[in-house]
């Protein structure tokens, strides 16, 4: 109650401004702030009594300059997915202004998520609120960049010094349909020459010749490419490149072309290395992670657990026979959903491990085996559960990476059905080694109805020793909502912080 009570008591109204924003004569600016860090906080929702909504930009401000209500007392509710505003004795969560032209308003909300919204990393209007109040955006370009007003589910990799971003399907402002050839644009580094990633990222897109994004990847324009898997590799001269594996989608679920591409340094796109089997069971995907296992550099894919890896050679990448799925079936079966070959040794014990030519055996089939009796519950390898509730967690997608400051293996991920949203509710888990098992998680971002989806940590944003973490995701109302999507920021990224010195994430050993 005391914490309620001093969040309202810091309500702060005047005509004096922050100092990043002056005073603007033809508006009222209101800052929503982080109670906990004193930070903006983007994406809150500020709703009139006759239903006018108001969104926070990146830098947690709102600029009202509508004349109808400047000069006006006026009541705004206040809400934000995985933020609560304090009730009063009516359960009304929100306040009113006096909106005086030129003056300002300092709210702070209490934050419910273990992790820190920071800004919005894509679309149009970043921030738009702090322009239009005066202020100075820390990025390059704040309100459009790249003519880019959506972007779906972000792959980064280090590429030649720069940060290489990548995304999905791309929805430009001048009509409904964008591109659907993967859009990209680099930054660079933190330290050299890119903004600390507390503030911000600066991406340089590609663009085409009237200054939108265009596709990388090559044609023909045959459907959706959608490419992820990225890997750095030694060609036969020994240059590095950079290898990703690709997908061209005529629908969500219909693939009809599997290969992998090579970035051409000199057209700055994407072109055919070589094709890939559609039938294929083993290959590349989400985000590869890099190390060292029995003596020989792997890559390891998430999807969402480590249960795929391949050499980290070009020759090995290229051929489908030379990866390797992390199974309980006996080395060389296929799993035909009925009665698949189970390894088991002399004693009868169930035996997981690394094999060739041997379909992979995740979460799902994992259920099945359960379900049909052919393994029992102390056998299963995926078993994630709250660590609160004791509840199963059943992951879709997310990223894997070694933490120094934990010294473990950490997972960022979004859970499958979640309560609140179906594609909505981040998790953060922890393991002794990359395949695990992982035994625990924390639940660290959700959402009302609403999806964000393919989450990905970016290890080469950690601070401070791998104490401070930087991942984002997509936020979209797509899978979790069918109406209502969020002005500007849907189908866009958004990042957040963090710090896993926190005492919520002291998870229990494996």
């Amino acid at each position: 109650m005391r914490h309620i009570v001093g969040i309202a008591l810091l309500l702060v109204c005047s005509a004096a401004s922050a100092a990043d924003v002056p005073p603007n004569p033809s508006c009222f600016t209101i800052k929503i702030l982080d109670a906990q860090t004193g930070r903006g906080v983007p994406l809150v929702e500020l709703e009139t009594v006759d239903r006018e909504r108001f969104y926070t930009d990146s830098g947690g401000l709102v600029a009202i300059a509508d004349p109808s209500l400047l000069g006006h007392k006026v009541w705004f509710t206040v809400r934000s997915h995985g933020y609560e505003f304090p009730a009063d004795g009516f359960g009304m969560r929100g306040t009113a202004f006096d909106l005086k032209p030129g003056g300002e308003a300092k709210l702070p909300i209490k934050r419910l998520n273990v992790a820190e919204r920071l800004y919005r990393v894509t679309g149009r209007g970043i921030y738009r609120d702090t322009i239009i109040a005066g202020g100075q955006a820390p990025t390059r370009e704040p309100l459009l960049s790249g003519q880019v007003v959506g972007q779906d589910s972000v792959q980064s990799v280090v590429y030649r010094g720069k940060i290489h971003w990548f995304w999905g399907d791309t929805l430009k402002a001048s009509y409904p349909l964008g591109h659907f050839g993967t859009a990209g644009a680099t930054s660079d580094l933190p330290g050299r020459g890119g903004l600390d990633p507390n503030v911000g990222i600066d991406l340089h897109y590609f663009v085409g010749p009237d200054g939108f994004s265009r596709p990388m990847c090559p044609e023909p324009k045959d459907g959706m490419k959608w490419p992820d898997g990225f890997m750095l590799l030694a060609d036969e001269k020994g240059r590095e490149r950079l290898v990703a594996h690709l997908e061209v989608h005529k629908s969500l679920a219909e693939v009809t072309r599997r290969e992998l591409i090579v970035y051409n340094d000199a057209a700055d796109a994407f072109e055919t290395l070589s094709a890939l089997p559609l039938d294929a069971t083993l290959h590349p995907g989400g985000h590869p992670i890099r190390l060292a296992a029995d003596g020989k550099d792997y890559y390891y894919f998430p999807t969402p657990y480590p249960i795929v890896r391949v050499r980290a050679e070009m020759a090995s990448v290229k051929d489908p026979a030379a990866y390797e799925a992390f199974t309980c079936l006996a080395s060389g079966a296929r799993y035909d959903g009925k009665d698949p070959k189970l390894d088991r040794d002399a004693g009868g014990r169930l035996v997981w491990g690394w094999k060739k030519n041997t379909d992979r055996v995740d979460e799902a089939r994992q259920a099945e085996l359960l379900a049909a009796g052919r393994i029992k519950a102390d056998e299963a390898w995926f078993r994630l559960r709250d660590v609160e509730t004791k509840k199963p967690v059943r992951l879709h997608t997310g990223s894997v990476a070694y933490n120094a400051f934990r010294r473990r293996w950490i997972a960022i991920a979004v859970e499958a059905g979640g309560a609140s949203s179906w594609l909505g509710e981040v998790w953060y888990a922890e393991a002794d080694t990359p395949e695990g098992p992982w035994p625990w998680a924390r639940k660290i971002v959700t959402h009302d109805r609403y999806s964000f989806y393919n989450p990905k940590h970016h290890p080469f944003l950690d601070q401070e020793g791998g104490r401070i973490i930087y991942f984002e995701g997509t936020y979209t109302i797509t899978f979790s909502r069918d109406s209502d999507p969020t002005p500007r920021y849907d189908y866009n990224q958004i990042m957040y912080r963090l710090d896993l010195s926190d005492p919520r994430l002291a998870l229990p050993s494996p």
